[in-house]
C-alpha cells in the first residue's frame, strides 16, 4: 500500500504533517515532492497546507495538487492569523496520533522527518515532543543575532533547555498539543509547555537550508514586543503549575 493514498475509512491516518503558510506559491510543489520522498511507504499519512491568508497563487497551486496527490487537504484562513494559529489550525483537523510540522519556504528538510517521527514513536508516552535544533543556518547574520539574543533570554528564563524553538521541524503527540494552553506564539514556547505538562523532550539535529523562494511573511520585529509578554506568561505558567495529587481509593471495610 502506498503511504501517499491513504483511504480513512479503511486506512487511518497514522502521521499528519502540518505546514503553515503564507504567500509561499512557488515552494508548495517541491516541498511536498520532498515530504513524499522522505516518508515514502513506511507511515500512513496526510498532508495538511494551512493556508494563513494568502494573496499570491498558493490556493491555486493546492488546488492543482490535490487532484493529483489524494492525502493532501487544503485549509484556508480568511485572514492571515499567524503562524501559531495556522499551526492549531492543522493540528486540530489532523486525523493522526502524531503531528509533524514544518515551515513551508523550503528551509526545513523534509529528510528529518522520519527521525522526529521515530523519537515519538520510540518514546512511548514519555516523550510528548520531537524538536528540530538548526546546525548551519543559512540566516542573515542579523537574524542570527537576533535569533541567539532572543533562544538566551528564554532559556535563561524558563530553563526549557531548549537552544532553538525557533525551528519549524517538530513532531509531537496530537493529544498532548491539544491540551496546552493556547495563545498567539504558542509554537516558540512547545519544549517549555510539554515539559509543564509533564513530558520528556528529545531533540534532533536537523541541517538548514536557504529559502527557495519569495521572502519572510513572519518578521521578528512584528512580534519583538509580544513575545516579551508571551515569555513572561509562560513563566507565570510554569510557576502556576502544581503537581496532580497523589489520589488513593477508600474501601469500606465489611
Amino acid at each position: 500500500m502506498s503511504g501517499s493514498l491513504p483511504s480513512p475509512e479503511t486506512d487511518p491516518v497514522e502521521i499528519s504533517i502540518v505546514v503553515p503558510v503564507r504567500n509561499e506559491a512557488g515552494n508548495i510543489a517541491p516541498l511536498i515532492a520532498e515530504i513524499v520522498a522522505a516518508l515514502g511507504e513506511r507511515w500512513r499519512y496526510e498532508i495538511i497546507y494551512v493556508n494563513d491568508g494568502s494573496t499570491d497563487a498558493t490556493d491555486e497551486q493546492l488546488a492543482t495538487l490535490m487532484r493529483q496527490r489524494p492525502n493532501l487537504r487544503h485549509i484556508r484562513h480568511a485572514e492571515s492569523r499567524g503562524q501559531s494559529a495556522a499551526v492549531r489550525t492543522g493540528v486540530r483537523a489532523a486525523r493522526g496520533g502524531i503531528a509533524a510540522t514544518l515551515d513551508g519556504d523550503g528551509q526545513n528538510n523534509p529528510a528529518f522527518l522520519p527521525d522526529l517521527i521515530l523519537a515519538i514513536e520510540n518514546g512511548g508516552a514519555r516523550v510528548g515532543l520531537a524538536a528540530g535544533q538548526r546546525v548551519g543556518r543559512k540566516d542573515t547574520g542579523f537574524k542570527r543575532m537576533q535569533s541567539r539574543i532572543a533562544n538566551g533570554i528564554r532559556n535563561g528564563i524558563l530553563r526549557d533547555g531548549t537552544r532553538d524553538t525557533g525551528c519549524g521541524l517538530k513532531a509531537f503527540r496530537r493529544d498532548v498539543f491539544l491540551t496546552l494552553p493556547y495563545f498567539d506564539g504558542l509554537h516558540r514556547f512547545l519544549p517549555a509547555l510539554v515539559r509543564r505538562e509533564g513530558h520528556d523532550i528529545a531533540y534532533i539535529d536537523v541541517i538548514d537550508r536557504p529559502r527557495r523562494s519569495g521572502v519572510s511573511n513572519y518578521g521578528f520585529f512584528d512580534r519583538l514586543w509580544i513575545g516579551i509578554m508571551d515569555l513572561a506568561g509562560v513563566w507565570w505558567l510554569i510557576r502556576r503549575k502544581k503537581p496532580t495529587p497523589v489520589a488513593t481509593e477508600v474501601l469500606v471495610d465489611g
